[in-house]
Order: C-alpha cells, then structure tokens, then sequence
C-alpha cells in the first residue's frame, strides 16, 4: 500500500462522519436508478411469462393484414375477419381446431353503481372461447357462460366491483346490457391482464353487442395438430386465406401483446422514473462537490505540511480522489442492493393498492446492475474531481496561514461568465419559443438557462443573503445578525450548498407551472369551444372505458326542457393515405353547440360524401372547399368525399367531421366520447341537468356535468401527474436537505473554536442553535427563490415550445397558492434540515472548543 492510499484510509477512519452526507446522497441516487432498472426488467419478463402462458394453447393468429394508426396512438385499428373463414381455416390440413376471437369495449358497473376502471387500460369484452387451449382466460370459479345474460369476468375485475358468482350488474358495450355473473376467471396465471377488465359472454351476445353486424371477429386463434409447429402451421394457412388477411405465430402475437404493454405502460413508466433518478443524481452531485470542497479548504495547513515535506501534488491528489472512490464504491454497492431492495417492496406493495404486479422473482440483468454501479462512482468520482485538483495545488508556504479568505464570489470572470451565458439562454430560448418554434432550442436555452444560475450562484449569494437575512437583524437580534454573516462568509459555499436546492425547487415549480397551464388550457378549450349548458361524459382516459350510447343524444333530444343534444363519435380512416381520427356527429348541431370559429362553406351538406376540414388541417394538407380527398375505412372501402366546409377552431371538435350517415357503412362497434347539451331559454341548469340525468340512467348512468365541472373533470388527470412527480422529486428535495445538513455539519466543526468563544462570552445554547438553524433557513431561501424564478421560467419554456409544438393553443399560467406553498415547504424544509447541525453545535464543550486549533 502506497503513502497515498495510506493516507486516504487513515483519513476516512478519523473523520467517517465527514463523508456521511456523501455517502447517503450516492446511496439514495444509486437506489432510485437500481430500483428503476430492476423493477422494470421484472415486470418485462413478467408481462412475457403471462402472456406466454396465456396464449401457450395458440400457435397461430388469422387477422387483417392491415391496420390504421392515427397521431398519437401507437396501436392501430384493424378491420374484422368474416366468422365464416373459420370453417376454411379447420379444414387445412393440421388444423386442430380453430375459433372467432370476437372483441370490443365493455366496462363493468361494480356493486356500489361505480364503473370499474376506465382509468388507462382497457375495459374489454368479448366472446368466451369453449376451446380451453385456444382460450387465454382460464375459468377460476363457476362456469361458461351458456344462454344470453350470462358473463364470466376476470377475478381481479370481480374483487375490484365487490362482485361475486350469481350478481346481477350492467355492462356498457355503450349501451347499457343486463347480466349474470356465472364464473371468474384467470389470465396467464393471475388475477387479470394488469388493471385490463375482461367479461366473456356467449358469441351470440358478442355479435349483437360488441360488433356492428352479425359474422365479424376481431381474429381467428388456431391451434395446431400433434407434430406441426407454429410457422409450419401459418406456411399451410397463408394460400387459403383471402386477400388482406393474414396469419401470424401464436408466439408472434404473444410478443405483440407485451410490445404494446411495454411502449404504452413499461417504457413510459421506466422513462419516467428514470428521469427523477437523473434529477436526483444532479442534486446529489452538487451536495457531493460541496462535501469535498468543503473537506478540501479545511485540511488546507495539513495539505500544505505534506506538501512541505516532500509530497507531490500528484500524491495529495490521488489521495483525495481515493477517499472519494471509497466512498463511491461503498456507496454504490449499498445503493445497488438497497435499489434491489425497493423493487423487492413495490412487488408486495403494488397489489396492496390495487395494481396487480405479476407474480414470480425479481429479474436483476447484467445492466441493472452495472449501470447505477458505474454512475454512482462516476457521479462522486466527477464530484470530487475539481477539490482534489485543488488539494493538489495546495503551495507549502499555506502551512503558516492560519486562514484563507474566499473571495469566490467576487470573482469578475466567474460574473461575466454567468451573466454571458444567462444572456445566451435568454436568446436561445426567445428564439425557440417566439421567433422559430424548437423544441431542441428551447430545450437547449433551458440547459443554459441552468447552467448560468449555477455560474452565477456565488455572484448573486451575497446580495442575496443579505436582503433575504434582512429582516433577521430586527426579528431576531444578534443572534440573527451572526446567522446572516455566517452565511455570507463563503458565497460559493452558501451558492453550491443552495444548488442542490435550488434544483429540486426549480423541477418542483416547473412541474407546478406547467400542470397550472394545462388545466388553464383545458378551461380555456371548454370556454371558447364549448357553447353548450351541460356535458354528458363517462370520466375516464386512455384505453379505458366504453363510450357512451349512440342512442343518448337522440333520446336527450326528445326532452321538452332540451333546444339541442349533440354527440360527438369517433372513428378512423386514412385521409390520402395517412391515418386520421374522425368526428362523427349531426354538423348542424354540433355547430348550434360548439363555437366553431368562422366557417367557409356550409356544414348542412356534408350529406354522405361529404367532409368538413379545420382550417390548419386543410392548410397542412392542401385542401380547400370543393376539393376532394379519398377516404379509405378499416372495412377496406375506399372512397371518394368532397370537403364541403372548413372551420376555425378544432379543440372538441376534432380536424374531420363526417355526418353519422356517412360512417355508418365502415362503422365498428360504435360509441360517442361526448354529448352535449343546450337547454331552451328559460330552463335553468338545475331543472335541465336533473332532466338529462333521468335519461342518462336509461343508458348506463354517465356523468352530467356543467360547462365548469367539465372543465375541471378533463383536467383531473393533471393532479394524479402532479401528486405523482412531488413524490417522486422529495428524493431530490431529500438529497437536498442533507447537503444543507452536511455543509453546516463541516462548518460546525471548522467553528469550534469560534463557537467556544461565542459560548464563553455569553451565548447561550438555544441563541446557538437559533443561530445554526436561522443560517440553514437562509441557505434554503436563497435555494428556493432561485428555484422558483428558475422553474417559472422554465415552466413558461415548456408551455410556449408545447404551444408551438401542438396544433392546440396553450395557456400559460402561474399559480400563486401553489407556488407559495413550494416556497414554505422550502423554508421550512432548511429550518428542519439545520436541527440536528444545531443541537451538535450546542453540544460542544466550551473550554475543549476555545483549545482547538
């Protein structure tokens, strides 16, 4: 062992309480990333398993060979196969049996009238497959349903709706069907498919209700005879298939249902986690550089003495580099298995609050585990590159100073620097978001936007402490007074301590920003498109829920309180080839009830072949009124429609509309998302909602709601996000905290004698933990301000580059409530992060601490 290393392991023996701070902070980042990675891989290989055990009776699929996919949706619509190919189908030789997979929306009202999810996942419903190895559902409890009525559910679905064996309840398919529970059901082995619902009825009552004509499915599952394998299987039923069919492996589909689950659901959710984990490791990276900055300046006289006899700079280096890799290494391996730890805990917890995660071990690959080894030794490596370059250059003679003054944040580069590049951020940004709308700009202004903050942080602490610690001076006398210079003695300590803090608030306040924007745009939407008195809607979001009764407008019509009931379906087609969403709706009364904008042409005769366009649609595509665009559905049919009006605004009313007439051809299972409703004069909201609600109990019992309360339901995902990313970001916020905690720990112990002196003089222990604790609370407001200006800007970024990204128009808004309340969570998140500092201040004995040198 070499002087270097001796040197390093003495020092981590002597002072372990030094690098604790350090330690915790890799830790907590090191076990977000592992716990991430991990929980993903499992629930992979989980989703794998299950649908391979599921669909392990399958080996081939017959479907539609071809599928259209609008913006924004990663799974297409496929057009039915003709029931009767299943009898073709049987007689290939090989063939061992063969069965309609008939398939559609159906969601389940539980025992207390609620509907069972809705919130993300599908709500299916379909035929109950009598072939148990071509059957992906394995009936649990009960039996087949037999006669019309009777359903088996998916056990998870059953004990979500309190529903049991022999209840009664309704399924909306949209229109609202009465039936039975006879058995429960298992999928893959679990409870259910995730949080997917599932009823199987008789193929009769899927036909009826769940198709838009007798004689369609969604598939064929085919199972194989003794010997033949999968491809050989689907090489012998491709020649008898008609055009635009085809056939797929049973594995091929199984590896289709766990793509789609992981780039709808897995992905999303692991990149989202795994943004957090950056966020924190950011934090920690400044508490980390800070630990060792601090370390660094306070062994500058035993640095210098090494120095003096005869250590290299090189030597003083290294052995503060590996400190800082024990530290790392240490702290990694815990973090890894602390990560390991709480993926282990989310696979008991996550079915304890209703997410069934699937069953089986914990996967752990090879990068789950190397990759948060690797960067949480990078990260505290990287952190305590600069103090160790600067331990090296410690010059001998700094062995006879008995202090060094930091004039860090005088420093006029380090200012002109800091505000050259605020300059720059400010104009990438204008630019990416006014002049030439980018995304990549403005995020690009937005990294600079950081970075100039951070620069500029020594600069701006002193100004700043000394307004912010302003009123202490008067609250709270002396002892506030030498809070305040405490904090002003090393501005780029009080700056990099802050930092840590500063972007956990900065993320806070944009996240803030940014959900207070969205529910403004969302009100803004309804109030300028919406012209109607009350919304009929079902609240979901996703995948989930089943729509609402084509039959509902008509029947609200009929009401004597009711001028004109609206509802508004959605089907899809390929406009010139690309895949579009379409309206389908009555246009005369969608434009008495919507706010359309200006309208050129007339929107009365769209008839059968006609269209109505918006206006940035039609700019995009190069349409105009009497031009015409070849429509082709999922049935296949192409044909030919001319754009007969093109309007202003689209917000609710989608960019295609075509009347109900003119989809009824190529429709699916049909569903409205909307009806809206606008009362006669005279007839108040109460009288009329109470009206449409009795109608609305006829078919299914949706929500009625006011213009408002439609705004606001719209908008109630954006809490679910935000309630999420606070949880998420208070590992940041925690990172944090214990820098603050950390650096006030170092100063304490840099302060002995100063404090001993202090005590001797006539401090008493409570002034002495005020005065620690008011110095915390400074350091955090400096954090939280810069993090509130910083996030607010930021959040205004995210709005105007989404505005110009999207062809909706975005509100931007700032929430005074909420951002207050950031503000003290802040504050008081540094009162409480100085308490332990404070005490271990007041602990100190007087006469060891006016002896220490």
């Amino acid at each position: 062992m070499n002087a270097s290393v001796r040197l390093s392991v003495s020092s981590l023996r002597a002072h372990k309480r030094r690098f604790a701070g350090t330690f915790l902070a890799v830790f907590l980042g090191v076990a977000f990333l592992a716990g991430t990675l991990v929980m993903g891989d499992t629930l992979r290989a989980s989703f794998d398993t299950m649908f391979g055990n599921a669909t392990s009776g399958t080996d081939a699929v017959v479907r539609s060979a071809d599928d259209i996919t609008t913006p924004g949706e990663s799974q297409g619509v496929r057009q039915p196969v003709d029931t009767d190919l299943v009898k073709a189908v049987e007689q290939v030789p090989g063939v061992a049996a063969a069965a309609p997979n008939i398939e559609g929306a159906g969601q389940l009202v539980g025992a207390g009238g609620k509907p069972i999810g809705g919130q993300g996942p599908p709500t299916l419903a379909g035929n109950w497959i009598t072939d148990q190895e071509l059957n992906p559902y394995r009936l649990a409890e009960g039996r087949a349903p037999e006669k019309s009525g009777e359903v088996v559910v998916n056990r998870g679905t059953a004990e979500r709706g309190d529903l049991k064996i022999g209840d009664t309840t309704t399924l909306r398919t949209p229109d609202p069907v009465k039936v039975t529970i006879v058995g429960l059901a298992t999928f893959g082995g679990e409870d259910g498919m995730a949080q997917v619902t599932f009823t199987g009825m008789t193929r009769a009552d899927a036909e009826k209700y769940l198709t838009a004509r007798p004689g369609e499915a969604a598939s064929i599952q085919v199972r194989a005879g003794p010997g033949v394998s999968e491809q050989e299987l689907v090489d012998r039923l491709t020649p008898v298939l008609p055009k635009g069919v085809e056939a797929i492996t049973g594995q091929e589909s199984a590896e289709e249902n766990t793509d789609m689950i992981s780039s709808q659901f897995l992905s999303l959710f692991t990149t989202f986690l795994l943004v957090f984990s950056g966020v924190a490791l950011l934090v920690a990276t400044f508490s980390i550089h800070n630990t060792f900055a601090i370390v660094v300046a306070q062994r500058t006289r035993e640095n210098a003495l090494l120095r003096a006899l005869g250590a290299s700079r090189r030597q003083v280096t290294v052995t503060t580099l590996v400190e800082a890799s024990a530290v790392a290494v240490i702290a990694s391996v815990a973090g890894l298995a602390g990560g390991i730890g709480i993926a282990a805990g989310l696979q008991a917890l996550f079915p304890a609050i209703g997410f069934p995660f699937p069953e089986g071990a914990l996967v752990i690959s090879a990068l789950s585990l190397a990759l948060p080894l690797v960067v949480g030794i990078v990260v505290c490596l990287g952190s305590a590159l600069l103090p160790a370059v600067r331990a090296g250059r410690t010059a001998p003679l700094a062995a006879l100073r008995e202090t060094a003054v930091d004039q860090s944040g005088a420093s006029r580069v380090r200012a002109v620097t800091g505000l050259g590049l605020a300059a720059l951020a400010v104009a990438v940004t204008l630019t990416g978001v006014l002049v030439s709308p980018s995304i990549w700009l403005a995020g690009t202004g937005a990294v600079l936007a950081l970075v100039s903050f951070v620069v500029l942080g020594p600069v701006a602490s002193t100004s700043a402490v000394r307004v912010l610690g302003g009123p202490l001076d008067r609250l709270r006398g002396v002892t506030g007074g030498l809070a305040r210079r405490n904090a002003l003695r090393s501005p780029k300590r009080t700056a990099a301590t802050a930092s840590a803090l500063m972007i956990g608030v900065a993320v806070v306040s944009l996240f803030t920003v940014f959900g207070a924007s969205l529910k403004a745009t969302m009100d803004q939407t309804v109030s300028r498109s919406f012209a109607g008195d009350v919304a009929v809607s079902t609240p979901s979001f996703g995948a989930g829920g089943s729509g609402l009764s084509p039959r509902l407008a008509g029947a609200v019509q009929q009401l004597p309180e009711v001028d004109t009931a609206v509802g508004l379906g959605r089907g899809v087609a390929e406009v010139d080839g690309k895949g579009r969403a379409l309206t389908v709706t009555d246009p005369l009364a969608l434009e008495r009830t919507f706010d359309l904008g200006k309208i050129q042409g007339s929107l009365d005769t769209l008839g059968t072949d006609g269209l109505a366009v918006t206006e940035k649609e039609a700019d995009k595509q190069g349409l105009k009124t009497g031009d015409q665009a070849h429509l082709t559905f999922t049935d296949g049919k192409r044909e030919t429609f001319t754009v007969r009006a093109v309007y202003g605004q689209s917000e609710l009313a989608g960019d295609y509309v075509i009347t109900r007439a003119a989809w009824a051809p190529h429709r699916t299972q049909d569903s409205d998302t909307l009806v809206a409703v606008s009362f006669k004069d005279g007839v108040s909201t109460e009288t009329g909602r109470a009206a449409v609600e009795k109608v609305a109990d006829q078919y299914g019992n949706p929500e009625v709601q006011t213009r408002d309360e439609y705004a606001q339901s719209s908008a109630g995902g954006i809490d679910m996000m935000l309630t999420l990313v606070y949880a998420l970001l208070a590992l940041a916020v925690l990172i944090a905290l214990l820098g603050i905690a950390n650096t006030l720990t170092l100063a304490i112990h840099e302060r002995t004698r100063e404090l001993g002196l202090l005590r001797a003089v006539g401090q008493t222990r409570s002034q002495l933990r005020a005065m620690v604790r008011w110095e915390s609370v400074l350091v955090a407001a400096f954090g939280t301000v810069g993090g509130l200006g910083l996030g607010a800007f930021l959040g205004w970024v995210l709005v105007k580059a989404s505005d110009g990204a999207s062809d909706s128009a975005f509100a931007f808004a700032m929430p005074p409530l909420q951002l207050a309340v950031v503000a003290l969570v802040g504050l008081a998140a540094g009162a409480l992060a100085g308490v332990r500092p404070a005490r271990r201040a007041a602990r100190l004995d007087v006469l060891r601490a006016i002896a220490t040198e």
